[in-house]
């Protein structure tokens, strides 16, 4: 670890702070805390101050004044008397720089008695002023029952006239006033930094003296303790025992000093796995408690369990008051509020909550954001925290006693010694969880579960300390660290397992490094479909967001830059080695991924690590000792924190033997940082910070400003998070419009896209975070949990209030949006408003709608205005211009977000058949009907009025429409039909689809066909035919694949030759081939592929019409024809004459039996309908091969086809094979309206 001239660790505490009243500027408001004047001056906040630090400053960690003042006390001073309760309060905090690092802060806060009779008098003088108003405002002339008003008072009693005896009386009641003693330090640690400052309380309030001045203990705190070295452990001195500390080394996993058994207790296993998810997707987390320690335990190891991902956003575990406004951060954050007891969750206001996991830690509650996905393997994983947990005795389900809800004793002091159990201020636990929960069913099951691993849980056994161990810290600590690092070690486990191949998938830069920072936007640094389509099935909708977060993209932009070991992260390293050896363990091939659970096998070790620090202390720093003070200095009165001496306490040893004194600044400052990263998951070294800057995605801000809060300077914060917004819009929509075009343009000359993988419902779901973050910022006042529903709502009943004037354009406007937003109304499946809106953008994405419907939605300046802030994303007018710009670009591709995620809705489909205007169309007399099927489902037959021919209705969700199948019952004197092409219309998407035709139905025309099936193709929708929202689909130029014959018969193709017929069958295998090797939720459609225009069966055609002799006169000879006299002459064959090969006789048989099947099918189809159906069925049973063969050596063959025919070339035939054997390796599975009526 060395850095410059330094090579060993730096001081264990940077500065030692006192913060409290300040009796020259005496009482000041604290109005940013946002308290109200109802409350009685007991109860209301007061301005802090920082009254001394030690040493002034250090070049290498700055002094920031008012950040060390908010969040030592971050609800300012606080004034009690001797009745009220005043134990003292630990709590830690950090303070996050610009750069990204870190310090550390640990404070504890107690009460001391006012001395100063100018506060005193203040304090009964606004006593008085209180009364006085609070009489004129509260007694009402009625009798005294009404007088109680509903100001709640701390100890839940309605204030009443009571409220005066609850007051202060100068003469009488003695006043006490908050006080805090803090470190600031390097590093986390927290159990010995409690302890420094608990014991240093305790010796100003023992009756007897400490052994040495105060002075004493704070400089061998601030100038002789070292920070111990990596994986050492350290001992030394407090005011009345010894103090240890440990850290990990490089090897192991990051240092971490909070009680993970706390946040297990607090919130229960389910809950704890569920905030993780939440924290791992980067949603928005609001924690919420009355106990600072508390929102800063459960952030830390929240975000320590993430190993080897580091949170990238805004964090701020403790929130002070006057920085509530930060909760409008349109960006993920982790932030922890102040509960003050009283108020409700409902009462909160919160800005947005679309995006919000909201964690009442008290009351053991967590909301959680909608279409949260499952954590992989989560039931598994739940198991083995829990078993751990109980190894413990701690109840899976979380400690209820802990949470104020579940025990109501808030007014017994019950509540009060568990609470303080968690302060650390009681040993021992007087309300043991143990035996709260003994009579709990779950317990009970989860015990029988636990039984088998072997685990006792009777509580002697819990609690006896290995006999061999002569640990150097108390049994309950060393427990606390055994819990903390099995529990670490388990989540760790979860990701080296899950990303153990991650490095085949990492795409190195082709490019040098100065390069790839400049485009770093641009550059794809993963090979995300790669490593899903590698996954299991279950694992995929966790996965597929996760890849899209910050977190992942820093972890795989870290990978890229380190090269070789010594440059790599040191977190990343210990990641890697992980990884490496489990590789080593179970040597799999990637494609042979499983999702079976493996257990965490690296707990004994790294616990052994831990033991063997614990055991042999390697570090002892120097003792206390008496220093070189005045006589008369380092007076002591009980009760009473004294005024130290700066003199002594400024300036540290004249030779520091772990600083040469000739080390620059800049080296000292980087070998912190080196430290820092070491161990505090910081992204501050070089390389994360050309990340950062390269990178930069959205939001810069790590943490609010916690010094100067004028208008300007929240001004300028959020002008930060519009620049941010922007700039993340504008790579959504880039990235959504790569992954599409990319694959579109790899498509097979169909205009046809995916359909919808796993990974583009992300990025469209990621898209709707995005647009309710937009909508939630510099909201004026929250109506419901989505901004953006909220608003279309307003927009809706303004525009029934006052009909729209303008032009028919605009009218037609207002009207569409409405028309989508009473679909999404009227869809029951959908139950929130979240989900709602949600819906109205996958709608308005599928219509390409959704730029011109939100800028619609925005034209309501009145509305916006009305709804929003001046400094709100939208109403930034240059900013929303391009965000609506980014998203017309949308309108380039096809989507069906909507379509294939409400699979269950009722949808009205429109039907239009045109049939030729020439040829007696109008007079035709049978009745027509038609049966549409899709990707999921079919309608059923459906008769269509004779007349009319078009007709609308309602049925479930088709999904993507791929056939139609369309027929007559041949009634009536002219039962004739030429079918030009068919429509239909998805009313709710408007998407349109065409079935070209262009034959006839009817006995003796054609083929003799009475029902076809037609393929269909999505029309590109005009958005000027949208704008018209007419009834019937837009009519289409001449259709694109219609079959034109002059004698309607299907000779008259145009004829191509060998060369190109070879390609048609090559081009239409290759489509298939490529279609299977897609993931599976993004394969087009099959059905297309096989008799689509350039499919399968068109170039099979192709190939039985070459050379094909042509008919005379009028008698039109079908390719069916000659199947059917091969299948004759195959049947008839009299077996003694020629002794075929079995191989050849089966292959014969086979064939005949599928002639004869689709032959005797009760439906209507004609002659190419039936070689239609034979060329699906040869291909779903793999027989096309054999039957080419087999008919290229058929004497039929000779007579029917001249010899330049292509089948009668053996070359030609034989390559023919070759290509069609290609499919054998596929599973095949046909639509069931090709193969209706046959069952082979």
């Amino acid at each position: 670890m060395s850095g410059g001239g330094s090579s060993a660790p730096g001081r264990f505490a940077d500065y030692f702070v006192i913060c409290g009243l300040d009796t020259e500027t005496g009482l000041e408001p604290d109005e940013l805390s946002g308290e109200n004047f109802e409350q009685t001056p007991l109860r209301r906040t007061f301005k802090s101050k920082v009254l001394a630090r030690y040493p002034e400053n250090v070049e290498w960690n700055p002094f920031d004044q008012d950040a060390v003042g908010m969040l030592c006390m971050p609800k300012g001073l606080a004034f009690k008397t001797q009745s009220d309760s005043r134990d003292p309060q630990f709590h830690s905090f950090i303070i996050t720089r610009e750069d990204g690092s870190r310090t550390f802060g640990f404070s504890l806060t107690f009460y001391e008695e006012v001395t100063s009779k100018q506060i005193c008098s203040a304090m009964q003088t606004l006593y008085h002023m209180h009364n006085a108003e609070y009489d004129i405002l509260h007694i009402p002339p009625t009798n005294d029952k009404d007088s109680c008003s509903s100001i709640e008072d701390c100890n839940g009693t309605s204030v009443s006239k009571l409220q005066r005896f609850n007051s202060y009386d100068i003469s009488r009641d003695t006043l006490y006033v908050s006080k805090c003693i803090c470190l600031i330090t390097p590093m986390s640690f927290m159990k010995a930094c409690k302890k420094v400052l608990e014991q240093l309380h305790q010796a100003v309030t023992s009756p007897q003296p400490p052994p040495l001045p105060l002075e004493s203990y704070i400089y061998n705190i601030l100038y002789e303790v070292p920070l111990p070295p990596a994986g050492r452990s350290l001992k030394f001195s407090g005011v009345y025992g010894p103090i240890i500390c440990q850290r990990p080394s490089t090897s192991e996993l990051p240092l971490f000093d909070f009680p993970v058994k706390e946040v297990f207790e607090l919130l229960g296993v389910e809950n704890v796995v569920q905030l993780f998810t939440c924290a791992l997707l980067e949603f928005q987390i609001l924690l919420y408690s009355q106990h600072y320690q508390r929102l800063m335990t459960v952030a830390e190891t929240i975000t320590a369990l993430m190993f080897p991902f580091q949170w990238q956003h805004v964090y701020v575990p403790i929130l002070p008051a006057s920085l509530l406004h930060f909760l409008d951060a349109p960006v993920p954050y982790l932030m922890g509020l102040h509960s003050n007891g009283l108020d409700d969750r409902c009462k909160l206001e919160l800005p947005q909550e679309a995006n919000l996991c909201f964690v009442d830690v008290d009351n053991h509650f967590i909301e959680l954001p909608e279409d949260l996905p499952q954590f992989p393997n989560k039931l598994e994983f739940i198991q083995e925290i829990s078993e751990i947990l109980m190894a413990f005795g701690i109840p899976p389900e979380g400690n209820l006693h802990c949470s104020e809800s579940a025990s109501k004793m808030k007014n017994l002091r019950a509540c009060d010694i568990v609470s303080d159990k968690r302060n650390g201020n009681i040993a021992g636990s007087p309300l043991n969880s143990y035996e709260l929960l003994k009579e709990n069913e779950t317990i009970a099951r989860l015990q029988a579960l636990v039984k088998r691993t072997g685990v006792s849980l009777e509580k002697v056994n819990l609690l006896a300390p290995p006999s061999d161990l002569k640990v150097q810290c108390d049994e309950e600590e060393f427990r606390v660290y055994q819990l903390n690092i099995q529990i670490r070690e388990i989540f760790a486990n979860r990701f080296t397992q899950m990303f153990a191949d991650y490095e085949v998938f990492v795409i190195q830069p082709s490019q040098d490094k100065e390069s790839w920072f400049t485009n770093r936007e641009q550059m794809q640094n993963f090979d995300k479909a790669s490593f899903l389509s590698d996954q299991p099935e279950p694992y995929l909708p966790f996965l597929s967001r996760f890849l899209e977060t910050q977190m992942f993209a820093s972890f795989i932009d870290n990978k890229i830059m380190c090269h070789d070991e010594d440059d790599k992260d040191p977190i990343l390293r210990v990641f890697d080695f992980r990884v490496d050896k489990i590789r080593l363990l179970n040597v799999r091939t990637p494609t042979l991924r499983t999702s079976m659970y493996q257990k965490c096998t690296t707990i004994d070790e790294a616990e052994k690590a831990i033991e063997l620090r614990l055991i042999k202390i390697d570090h002892t720093a120097v003792h206390p000792h008496l220093l070189d003070m005045k006589i008369g200095q380092g007076k002591y009165e009980l009760g009473f924190f004294p005024k130290l001496q700066s003199d002594v306490l400024s300036i540290g040893p004249a030779s520091n033997k772990w600083k040469p004194l000739n080390a620059p600044a800049q080296w000292r400052r980087k070998d912190r940082q080196k430290q820092h990263t070491e161990h505090l998951r910081l992204d501050n070294d070089q390389r994360e910070k050309y990340i950062q800057e390269a990178r930069n995605l959205g939001s810069t801000i790590r943490q609010p400003k916690l010094s100067n809060l004028s208008p300007s300077v929240i001004a300028q914060t959020n002008w930060k998070f519009v620049e941010g917004l922007l700039k993340e819009c504008r790579n959504k929509t880039k990235r959504m419009l790569v992954e599409k075009m990319g694959r579109e343009a790899v498509e097979l000359g169909h205009g046809e896209v995916n359909i919808t993988g796993v990974e583009e419902n992300t990025l469209i779901a990621s898209l709707c975070d995005l647009l309710e973050r937009i909508w939630s910022h510099g909201l004026q006042v929250k109506q419901g949990k989505s901004a953006l529903w909220s608003h279309l709502l307003h927009y809706q009943e303004n525009r029934q209030r006052k009909p729209t004037s303008g032009s028919g354009d605009l009218i037609n406007q207002h009207l569409i949006i409405v028309f989508l937003f009473r679909h999404i109304q009227n869809i029951g499946e959908i139950k929130t408003d979240v989900g709602k809106a949600r819906a109205w953008v996958r709608l308005s994405m599928e219509k390409k709608l959704l730029s011109r419907h939100l800028k619609q939605l925005l034209s309501d300046l009145e509305l916006t205005k009305k709804l929003y802030k001046r400094y709100a994303f939208l109403r930034c007018d240059d900013e929303k211009e391009q965000f609506l710009y980014h998203l017309l670009s949308f309108n380039a591709v096809d989507y069906f977000c909507f379509t294939n995620v409400f699979t269950t809705i009722l949808i009205p489909y429109h039907i239009l058949i045109v049939p030729s205007k020439k040829l007696g169309g109008s007079m035709f007399t049978a009745n027509p009907w038609i049966c549409i099927s899709g990707e999921l489902g079919e309608t059923g037959v459906l008769q269509i009025p004779r007349n009319i021919l078009e007709m609308t209705f309602e049925c479930q969700n088709l999904g993507k429409l791929t056939t139609v199948q369309i027929g007559h019952d041949n009634s009536g004197l002219y039962a004739k039909w030429l079918v030009e092409y068919v429509m239909v219309r998805n009313e709710i998407t408007g998407h349109t689809y065409k079935f070209p035709c262009g034959r006839w139905l009817g006995k003796g025309m054609d083929d003799g066909s009475l029902e076809r099936i037609l393929v269909g193709e999505l029309l590109t929708s005009h958005t000027e035919a949208d704008e018209r929202q007419c009834r019937t689909p837009p009519l289409q130029q001449s259709p694109s694949m219609i079959r034109r014959f002059v004698t309607i018969s299907p000779n008259n193709k145009p004829k191509l030759n060998t060369g190109q017929i070879q390609e048609a069958i090559g081009e239409a295998v290759n489509g298939i081939v490529k279609h299977f090797h897609k993931p599976e939720k993004e394969r087009g459609s099959l059905t297309l592929l096989l008799c689509g225009e350039s499919g399968l069966v068109s170039a099979l055609e192709q190939v039985f019409q070459h050379g094909f002799k042509s008919p005379r006169l009028f008698k039109n000879v079908f390719i069916w024809d000659f199947l059917e006299k091969a299948q004759t002459y195959y049947e008839t064959l009299d077996q003694n004459e020629i002794v075929p090969e079995e191989n050849w006789q089966t292959r014969a048989r086979s064939f005949c039996r599928f002639v004869t099947a689709i032959n005797n099918t009760p439906r209507n189809i004609g002659k190419d309908g039936k070689f239609q159906m034979l060329v699906c069925l040869g291909a779903r049973d793999h027989l096309l091969h054999h039957w080419i063969a087999l008919l290229a050596d058929c004497p039929i063959t000779a007579q029917m086809y001249e010899d330049i025919a292509l089948i009668k070339d053996h070359t030609l035939v034989n390559s023919l094979i070759r290509v069609l054997q290609t499919l054998q390796e596929f599973n095949i599975t046909l639509e069931a309206s090709l193969v209706k009526g046959i069952d082979i």
